[in-house]
């Protein structure tokens, strides 16, 4: 069972340009039976290990590095912070914080989706054809360099503040915030953004994973282990996958299926 968890969230990761690492969590929760402070610190540690095998997969391609290091930098500061922090937290109110992020992930998902149905066949686990997003000034992006002046450095370092904070606390990738935060603020494209997230998503929750099991008890090295093999499956499956079902019909799947998954989780609580 283990190893089909991870087959789904790496599966689901390398599908979606952001949210994926969301259903890491309450699958963990519903099909493992574990408690909502160790299925975080479980999920933190999967989604690292797809994020770095989704990493290889590309070989580095499509990854605009600049804006994404000064991001993954400041998430890597904040995520032992956010470690720390659900930790003293109830699990009642981690359980709230986490179902209103689900909540607004999926209605961004399903608006995307249906107002910009093109990006939405920008995936994580290969390389797509196409310039889909927008140049914005805060930061002169061409494409090939990204300047680094103060006004971008400053909100690209805020924003991974936040971005590394909610993966510690809340044990998720933070793609969903990554991938807009790079789109608008580093003017990177849809396809860029989504593929430098990677990149982010593997160091923050790598670091989030560290500060779980240095404030936590610590992980079973088998299940994680068996959760991070299936997800390194779930992210080929998505390279191969990729350019037949990704979608905007897709992306409203997995909007749906977050809640019918958020739903099961306050069941079960």
């Amino acid at each position: 069972m283990p190893v089909l968890v991870g087959l789904i969230i790496g599966l689901v990761l390398g599908l979606t340009g952001a949210g994926g690492s969301l259903f890491a969590v309450p699958l963990l929760v519903l099909l493992l039976q574990l408690p909502l402070h160790e299925a975080m610190g479980i999920a933190l540690g999967a989604v690292a290990f797809s994020a770095l095998f989704g990493l290889i997969i590309k070989r580095g391609r499509d990854i605009i590095w600049a804006p994404a290091l000064v991001i993954m930098a400041a998430g890597v500061i904040t995520a032992p912070a956010g470690r720390w922090a659900s930790a003293y937290l109830d699990e009642q109110w981690l359980l709230l914080s986490f179902s209103v992020l689900i909540v607004l992930v999926a209605v961004r998902m399903w608006r995307q989706a249906s107002r910009d149905p093109e990006s939405a066949r920008v995936v994580r686990s290969q390389s797509v054809s196409g310039e889909v997003g927008q140049r914005v000034p805060v930061c002169q992006q061409d494409g090939r360099s990204w300047q680094l002046t103060t006004p971008c450095v400053m909100m690209a370092t805020l924003g991974g503040l936040g971005v590394g904070f909610l993966s510690g606390l809340l044990g998720v990738g933070g793609g969903f915030l990554i991938v807009p935060l790079l789109n608008l603020v580093a003017g990177l494209t849809m396809r860029q953004a989504v593929s430098s997230s990677l990149l982010v998503i593997s160091l923050v929750s790598f670091t989030g994973f560290v500060s779980y099991c240095l404030f936590n008890a610590v992980v079973d090295p088998v299940m994680l282990s068996k959760v991070g093999a299936g997800g390194m499956v779930g992210m080929l499956l998505g390279a191969g996958l990729g350019s037949r079902l990704a979608g905007s019909a897709l992306q409203k799947v997995f909007a749906i299926l977050l809640m019918v998954t958020l739903l099961a989780m306050w069941l079960r609580a």
